[in-house]
């Protein structure tokens, strides 16, 4: 049956309004979504605001009341005085990133990939059973081992000194051997089955295959482990626990404490603040420029159990 003009008229009536009302309704549901998260964004960047801004007042704009959201005049010279105001942090600094986050961040990386790639491509009798045992250990916290270590490491004689947080490194982290043998699995073992025929061996198909396709899965274990490092506070402060062995948390929690004592005299909350924002810096700095990498790693890891 043909439909009268009439009809026709009022169907592409219809249609409009439906592909109209689609089209508000998509329209509304996107500014929605972009409010919820523009304010979500800025309730998470405005204690990174208040910190910066807080670092170029002086003492009487720190405590004004109602606050002072934009610093009249800015004290850039905070950051400088700061730096070197009661400690020295370019020491603590170098102990971060030389002594600390660099070499366990290297050991890592190596280890966690020759555990990984052992329970991911070889087979041998008990594999199964030694990694659930490895990942079981992550049930363990921190808190229940810290004193059989320290007592270890105090009999050893390592302690003021970085090896009680350096050495363990050389042994793999169960989280990180996890999330390699997953990307691991992922790969194509047929790439191995044909290097094995050309008479490669296992080392050579870990370092010539395997690891040139991991480099995303790798760069997260390192990124990961370099901000536990630059993050870490209880481990340097039990091992390392001598001025010229802080790190930069063991550092800002002192002078967070010389600055609390000090009161609203000395302008200690805006050097606080400052260095504050100069050890919060190279983490941003760090994610914003790996951040591809590292989206592509963590995306990947869980290709294949």
């Amino acid at each position: 049956m043909i439909p009268s003009p009439a009809q026709t008229l009022k169907a592409h009536q219809e249609a409009t309004f439906n592909y109209r009302h689609y089209r508000a309704t998509r329209i509304f549901r996107s500014i929605l979504k972009y409010a919820v998260l523009i304010i979500l964004s800025l309730s998470f960047l405005f204690p990174l605001y208040w910190m910066v801004v807080t670092a170029l007042k002086d003492d009487p704009q720190v405590y004004t009341l109602p606050p002072i959201l934009i610093p009249n005049p800015v004290h850039w010279e905070n950051f400088i005085k700061g730096w070197t105001f009661r400690y020295n942090f370019t020491q603590f600094a170098i102990n971060s990133i030389f002594r600390y986050g660099l070499p366990v961040t290297v050991f890592t990386v190596i280890s966690s990939v020759i555990s990984a790639y052992g329970f991911s491509r070889l087979r041998w009798w008990g594999r199964d059973f030694l990694f659930l045992l490895c990942m079981g250990t992550m049930m363990l916290p921190w808190q229940v081992t810290m004193v059989p270590l320290f007592i270890t490491y105090k009999k050893l004689g390592w302690l003021n000194s970085y090896l009680p947080l350096v050495v363990p490194s050389l042994f793999g982290a169960p989280y990180f051997i996890f999330l390699l043998r997953q990307f691991f699995l992922g790969l194509p073992e047929e790439l191995s089955d044909a290097a094995r025929i050309d008479g490669a061996s296992e080392l050579e198909i870990l370092l010539r295959i395997i690891l040139p396709l991991s480099v995303p899965a790798m760069a997260v274990v390192a990124l990961f482990r370099f901000l536990g490092a630059w993050n870490d506070y209880l481990g340097p402060l039990i091992y390392a626990n001598r001025e010229d062995l802080f790190t930069l948390a063991v550092g800002l929690h002192r002078l967070n404490i010389a600055a609390t004592s000090m009161g609203t005299t000395g302008n200690a909350q805006p050097y606080l603040m400052a260095v504050s924002t100069i050890v919060t810096m190279p983490v941003i700095l760090l994610f914003f420029f790996a951040q591809r990498t590292f989206i592509e790693g963590i995306s990947m890891t869980g290709l294949k159990g």
